[in-house]
């Protein structure tokens, strides 16, 4: 090697340790997520998440960091949380559910919150318009007010002769209130007696069903964080009283529930990815419209009605888009 060359090569040399501690020193996003539920609950739906976001060149870890937190069905804890957020000065605030968004919301009007799936963010207040929401808040309604009617109309088709129904809510999430109003008025066109049972801790799961016990015909169960994360339990105890049970996604049905109509939350969680690598990019997230979803999973767990006795119809089985054997 050339004298001048070997001084070149010493030069450039020197610089490496310094390129990599400015390698080192960029700053990665930073995506605070957290559910008014349990990690085991939804571990399929953050799963959904993550693996988007490597397709669109955001891996964790490498590219990005996610800081993960969990409420476990207490939502006096979501405000806490929405506060470590911001504390932790984080990028993007990712959540599901209408009290997380609203407690996100209260904590932040800067930070982009994502929610990746509430049932009515007009009705619950999250956003002001869907084609243009505003603000810092944007994502994907599941449309769960809307589907209410459908589900009780399948619930007839599940358990002929039906009279009269139960409805289990968790009276403090926003969307569950909305879900027994709009159930309730479907069932007055339909000629359907409605008892509503009003859960707000696990605790009083076991509770609601002292309560229905003789008193109707099938359970209906609003889908939000608390429900879904003591979904074995409701099951468990519908399955000892022989009673149907119909939800608002599969995570139910995969668990012993007998039926559930609604949009696929894993789906909505995948394009909740899309939302964040905009925001990344440098989106506004009040520019992004909030999506609704175009497709309805029919759900039915033929094991379990076969359990409680129960005979489905072929006709049923065949409109379902999928049948748990």
């Amino acid at each position: 090697m050339r004298r001048r060359e070997f001084i070149a090569f010493l030069g450039s040399a020197a610089t490496w340790p310094l390129a990599a501690r400015a390698q080192q020193s960029v700053k990665r996003p930073l995506i605070g997520f957290f559910s008014a539920g349990s990690a085991t609950a939804i571990r399929n739906w953050a799963a959904a998440l993550t693996e988007r976001l490597r397709e669109l060149g955001w891996v964790e870890s490498h590219t990005i960091a996610i800081e993960y937190r969990w409420a476990d069905g207490y939502d006096e804890r979501l405000a806490e949380i929405a506060a470590e957020f911001v504390s932790l000065k984080v990028d993007v605030i990712v959540t599901h559910s209408a009290a997380p968004v609203i407690a996100a919301k209260q904590a932040t009007a800067i930070i982009p919150i994502v929610f990746a799936t509430a049932a009515d963010p007009l009705g619950t207040g999250l956003v002001a318009n869907l084609a243009r929401p505003g603000g810092n808040v944007t994502g994907l309604s599941s449309q769960t007010a809307e589907l209410a009617s459908k589900r009780l109309e399948v619930l007839r088709e599940l358990v002929p002769g039906l009279r009269r129904i139960a409805v289990m809510a968790n009276m403090d999430a926003p969307s569950a209130v909305l879900d027994v109003a709009d159930t309730q008025a479907s069932a007055r066109t339909l000629g359907v007696e409605v008892l509503t049972l009003e859960i707000r801790r696990a605790g009083e799961i076991v509770t609601a069903f002292d309560v229905i016990k003789g008193r109707a015909d099938a359970l209906l169960v609003s889908p939000e964080p608390l429900a879904l994360s003591n979904r074995i339990r409701i099951n468990i105890l519908a399955a000892a009283e022989r009673m149907p049970t119909m939800y608002g996604a599969r995570e139910y049905v995969e668990t012993g529930g007998l039926a559930s109509y609604g949009p696929n939350l894993a789906y909505q969680f995948r394009r909740a990815g899309d939302y964040i690598d905009k925001i990344l990019r440098g989106t506004k997230p009040g520019d992004i419209p909030i999506e609704q979803p175009t497709k309805f999973d029919l759900i039915i767990n033929r094991t379990t009605a076969k359990a409680i006795g129960l005979a489905i119809s072929d006709s049923l089985l065949a409109r379902a888009d999928e049948v748990i054997e």
